[in-house]
């Protein structure tokens, strides 16, 4: 996800005097809006919906992160080692 340098950082004030502006505008471009205070990035403005597609990315990322270091460290198992455990497990 990119940011408009020219549309997408704007301070606090700006946020006080145009919130139904601001809002509209993250909701329509998708992008995060950078707020500024005193000149400095401060805290970012995201739609709802994008921030929950990323928070499940990132969950996901995190899991996948996880399994990548079992490999890594020869922690694993046949599938079928896996499926006979499973069924056993369930009485099936």
């Amino acid at each position: 996800m990119s940011i408009s340098l020219a549309e997408d950082i704007r301070s606090v004030t700006d946020l006080k005097r145009h919130t139904r502006e601001i809002l509209d505008h993250v909701h329509q471009s998708g992008r995060p809006v950078v707020l500024t205070v005193n000149g400095r990035a401060d805290s970012v403005i995201i739609d709802a919906k994008v921030y929950e597609k990323q928070l499940k990315a990132m969950n996901l990322a995190r899991l996948l992160s996880e399994a990548e270091a079992q490999v890594s460290d020869g922690k694993t198992r046949s599938a079928r080692a896996f499926f006979e455990e499973f069924k056993n497990a369930r009485k099936i």
